[in-house]
């Protein structure tokens, strides 16, 4: 990996960089996707069975779209159990995780009369977007069904490409059993996104649309929004380690290599205070290169997007996590914890040599759908609050409402909307003998 001496023009360049890689870059492919939306939306299963033989080869009809309970028995037989006793284990710890994020509605009253407070209301149906094919992807299931579980949405519907035989791939259907969706549906890619935010003859319009997929389906997200809620945009995956001397290079050089084999386009950045480090860390890259199955992907990840920041002193490199804001950060120093207090844009964080990335992939709790792209500046991880929604309560008696009328009608005098401030005028104005008020409803004898 090259190794680089940071620098504010370093820095500046890397962040240049990586936007790079945001898929609001690739506006080429709008189109294609606006042209499949539309067709989607105009011609409903037509359209999208179309595109399901065009794009995935697969022959789909209003028979067969649905998956049916014997086919998710079927492929729940063809799982190892071994397999689906991990997945069962990892389903508890990311239910457990999820359930401690539950929030109540909540009510305060005054003497004087008034009431306030927030309803929360789990959402009525969400859709789930699962890439598929010949992948298959158990984690990514259990990471966006088992919130939507724990806030208590009714109806959880899940969409995944089918493969040329017509059929799901049989782990990410055992998965999906296992967490509890209640409906999937064979279809992939743009049109899939268009039949959820839509709806078909076949496929149900839902709320909200979560789950990560290729460009098509990045785009086909951003396209529907306003239309349905979706979660975020997600980019490549990344992943930042803070580390000083006193890290173990081979951890840290195949922590960043377990992120640069996503793709092509995904982030491995090292940032140390140790020059001695960054050339350990190097050459352990080097030597896992050999060994490693993905090796033309990690080789063009790191190429493109790795890199090895040396910095002056343990604050600059906090500094520079904080403004590459990276959707996956490792602390791997003497104090990591002091060190985490400090941190304010990331992802998910992991903290010591025993964190490593992938514990948050599959297995710890925490959701792996994470902001990229630097939007850990003001985005979180998926979890139970995407999958409710909020509404205020609002009660105020007569009393009440008498002690701040003046208030609230030259509040709304001041920007001339004066049917608001009659809209409280008239509740008092008889008291007043205004003519106005024989239409405030009393009957005062």
């Amino acid at each position: 990996m090259r190794i680089i001496r940071l620098d504010e023009q370093t820095k500046q360049n890397i962040l240049e960089d990586l936007l790079k890689r945001d898929p609001n870059q690739y506006s080429a492919y709008a189109g294609t996707v606006q042209q499949i939306i539309d067709e989607v939306k105009a011609k409903g299963d037509e359209a999208l069975f179309g595109y399901t033989r065009q794009f995935d080869h697969a022959q789909i009809t209003p028979s067969n779209v649905r998956v049916t309970k014997e086919e998710m028995e079927e492929a729940k037989n063809q799982v190892d159990p071994a397999l689906i006793r991990v997945m069962e284990t990892s389903m508890a710890n990311i239910r457990e995780y999820h359930e401690r994020q539950i929030r109540q509605s909540w009510f305060s009253s005054k003497p004087d009369g008034t009431i306030l407070g927030q309803k929360i209301t789990p959402l009525e149906t969400v859709g789930v977007y699962v890439p598929g094919g010949k992948a298959s992807y158990p984690s990514t299931v259990l990471m966006n069904i088992i919130p939507a579980k724990a806030a208590g949405v009714d109806r959880i519907v899940m969409v995944t490409p089918p493969g040329a035989d017509g059929k799901v791939n049989p782990v990410t259907l055992t998965a999906a059993c296992l967490a509890g969706v209640t409906e999937v549906y064979k279809a992939g890619g743009a049109q899939a996104i268009a039949a959820l935010a839509f709806g078909t003859k076949s496929i149900p319009r839902v709320n909200k649309i979560v789950g990560p997929g290729n460009i098509f389906v990045a785009l086909a997200k951003k396209a529907v929004y306003g239309h349905v809620s979706i979660d975020s945009i997600a980019g490549p995956s990344e992943i930042l380690v803070i580390a000083d001397e006193t890290a173990n290079p081979r951890y840290v050089a195949a922590d960043l290599l377990s992120q640069a084999e996503h793709d092509e386009l995904a982030s491995a950045i090292l940032v140390t205070t140790s020059m001695e480090l960054a050339k350990a860390v190097s050459e352990q890259v080097d030597g896992f290169l050999q060994t490693l199955s993905r090796k033309a992907i990690l080789e063009k990840s790191l190429e493109n997007y790795g890199y090895i920041l040396v910095a002056d002193s343990l604050e600059d490199a906090i500094r520079t996590a904080n403004e590459i804001a990276s959707e996956h950060l490792e602390i791997v120093t003497k104090n990591p914890f002091e060190v985490m207090t400090k941190i304010r844009n990331a992802g998910a964080i992991f903290i010591g040599e025993y964190s490593s990335e992938p514990l948050g992939d599959y297995f710890a709790g925490p959701n792996h759908v994470l902001p990229t792209n630097g939007t850990a500046k003001f985005f979180s991880p998926l979890g139970v609050d995407d999958f409710v929604k909020k509404s205020s309560i609002i009660y105020y008696s007569r009393e009440a409402l008498e002690k701040s009328r003046l208030e609230i009608e030259a509040f709304a005098n001041s920007e001339s909307l004066t049917a608001h401030a009659n809209s409280i005028h008239v509740r008092f104005a008889h008291q007043e003998g205004d003519v106005k008020g024989e239409g405030d409803g009393r009957n005062d004898g």
